[in-house]
């Protein structure tokens, strides 16, 4: 039997087809299902116009057996079959595409046919050393066989076969110190690829497994049988009307498809129709994964193009402050490549992480209308991320973003997002107010925090570090500026207590130089009238606020200059600051142990450090006897 060549003009692109265009050689197993599914839908095509041609809807199938012993692995199917002629050009030619013609010469029907460039099938020589292709079509007494171990060439001769269709052979390669081929012949193996790449093809991908079962009338004996198992789910549960689709079901797939052990607060399952076409099936989770915020998450969503998985985490479709959403979308009108394992076109992708975008937010909006508790749980876990995503990118997205985020509130202490607050702030406020500490409690205690609450006005109790850069980025909302409590900003006095603070702190100077000098490290001291029933509190000048730079300062590359302009307020009326001035006028070194004394209850107030416990301690024990 002579052998023939390939109908290429080098047999290096042979070579490339088979080691260089696939990332992962299991994938082999997804490209000849794919085939076989199309080769039933061709016939069952056919059929339509031609009943004596056909089969059964039901009776179609795919079958799958693996010989650890002789390494052999088989994929058959009971589709169209293949002439002596379209085995030469469809397998003889590398990049001929029986399907894509098939499709193009029915385009009128609207027929879903997966393959598109014609090298699928070469895939198999990823693992086996030769591939057999037997076939035969409807109506013809002979079958034929073509044969191949890569680049040498192919036979192809007559043959015999029972039944239509096609049954191709792989003789695995023999394993080596890279490779262990031997997985592929594993029946849990090929389930385990079946379910991730074909669980959704059309037909019913089958294999034969021997059990143990009870001999029936013989207690306590059992016999091997050979039982017949579909592999695949065959119905997507995406493809079916949403209306049809119960929650137990959408619940049960989510934990069994993304690994949870909670079913999930949110699901989206739509289709949308326009320039690209899709169905989407978008789940929001309960709780954040373990390592949701670490750099080991991989965020994105599955990729299906008719039904065939793609890319198990598509990240493109998905934006960064929406990564806790899991899922899948299936297309069939994206551009894939010729691997079929990423996309062609951007564009497609742009087009569909677009409208998956705003369907995310339109829901998780239309949660928090409609199952406040619900879209609380679902902050408290991944809330988070969204003020990550109004800060990063230069706020790009923060008008997306903005009517999401929540804060707690010194109202009630619960959470609160910003246009409920501005609904509630009184015709003289004119700004938001917040306040940083590591807890809502701690942060409601500062001095100026009680302050503002005195005056009427509700503040923003901020507790994770992303929170003020958060708001630094918005740095208004419906026309209403943010301002720390904690920064010279703060400006709670009236006219004429203005008029008079200004003359205490131009009377005071003196001494106020004095406590600066005497503390070190501060930018100025002044005296102020937003510290309520408090001695002294510190606040900061300039942009860099205490919270901030408290946060930039735990980062691995933090540099000396990331610090606050310190400000010590002293409570112009309080006892303490009558008994410092008394002590600069009498015992001037007694009063620089006092101030000392109160500049480290100021960073106590504020969530700072003491920057030298020890002086401290010697402070409170000397002044105490």
């Amino acid at each position: 039997m002579k052998k023939k060549q390939f109908k290429t003009e080098s047999r290096k692109l042979l070579d490339m087809m088979i080691n260089a265009i696939y990332t992962h050689k299991e994938i082999f197993l997804r490209e000849l299902i794919s085939n076989a599914s199309d080769a039933i839908d061709k016939r069952y095509f056919r059929s339509l116009t031609d009943p004596d041609s056909g089969l059964a809807r039901s009776d179609y199938e795919i079958l799958i057996s693996a010989d650890e012993d002789s390494r052999i692995l088989k994929i058959s199917d009971n589709g169209c079959g293949m002439t002596a002629d379209e085995l030469e050009n469809n397998l003889g030619t590398i990049a001929k595409s029986g399907s894509l013609d098939f499709k193009s010469e029915n385009s009128a029907e609207n027929v879903d046919i997966i393959g598109q460039f014609g090298v699928g099938f070469y895939s198999a020589f990823m693992v086996a050393g030769k591939v057999t292709v037997v076939s035969k079509v409807y109506g013809a007494d002979k079958a034929f066989k073509w044969e191949s171990e890569g680049v040498d060439g192919y036979t192809l001769e007559e043959c015999d076969k029972d039944g239509v269709g096609t049954e191709i052979t792989l003789h695995i390669k023999p394993d080596s110190e890279e490779e262990d081929y031997c997985e592929f012949l594993e029946q849990y193996s090929i389930q385990r690829l079946v379910k991730k790449y074909s669980d959704y093809i059309h037909y019913p991908i089958k294999m034969d497994f021997k059990v143990n079962k009870p001999v029936e009338g013989k207690e306590g004996e059992t016999e091997e049988v050979v039982e017949r198992r579909t592999l695949n789910s065959i119905t997507p549960l995406w493809k079916k009307p949403a209306a049809e689709v119960t929650e137990e079901e959408y619940n049960n797939f989510y934990t069994s498809k993304f690994m949870d052990y909670e079913p999930p607060i949110k699901v989206m399952h739509y289709r949308q129709e326009g320039a690209v076409e899709y169905t989407a099936l978008l789940y929001i989770p309960s709780h954040a994964p373990f390592d949701y915020y670490s750099k080991n998450y991989e965020k994105g969503l599955q990729l299906y193009s008719s039904g065939v998985m793609i890319m198990d985490r598509c990240a493109e479709v998905l934006p960064d402050y929406f990564s806790f959403v899991k899922g899948l979308i299936d297309s069939s009108d994206i551009s894939l490549n010729i691997s079929r394992e990423t996309l062609q076109q951007d564009h497609q992708l742009r087009t569909i992480a677009k409208a998956v975008e705003k369907k995310i937010k339109n829901e998780l909006q239309k949660l928090m209308e409609t199952d406040r508790e619900k879209y609380e749980k679902f902050f408290k876990a991944f809330g988070s991320q969204l003020k990550f995503g109004v800060y990063s990118d230069y706020g790009t997205h923060k008008e997306l973003l903005q009517d999401l985020i929540m804060f707690t509130s010194s109202n009630d202490m619960k959470l609160t997002t910003l246009k409920e607050y501005v609904s509630r702030m009184p015709e003289s406020q004119k700004s938001i107010y917040y306040a940083c500490g590591d807890s809502a409690e701690k942060a409601l205690r500062l001095p100026q925090a009680a302050a503002v609450i005195a005056k009427g006005y509700e503040v923003l109790l901020l507790t994770e570090d992303v929170d003020e850069f958060t708001l630094q980025t918005l740095m208004s909302y419906e026309d209403k500026k943010f301002i720390n409590v904690s920064t010279d900003e703060l400006d709670l006095a009236t006219e004429e207590e203005s008029k008079k603070l200004k003359e205490e702190n131009e009377s005071g100077k003196e001494l106020l130089d004095f406590i600066k000098e005497s503390v070190g490290g501060l930018n100025s001291v002044r005296y102020s009238v937003s510290l309520g029933d408090h001695p002294a509190a510190l606040s900061s000048e300039g942009g860099m606020t205490i919270e901030m730079a408290r946060v930039l300062s735990k980062m691995p590359d933090a540099g000396e200059g990331l610090k606050a302009s310190l400000v010590l307020e002293i409570n112009s009326g309080h006892p303490v600051t009558e008994r410092i001035k008394a002590l600069y006028a009498d015992d001037k070194e007694k009063c620089a142990k006092y101030c000392k004394l109160l500049y480290a209850q100021a960073r106590l107030l504020s969530g700072l450090e003491i920057e030298d416990a020890e002086e401290l301690s010697g402070l409170i024990s000397e002044l105490m006897v």
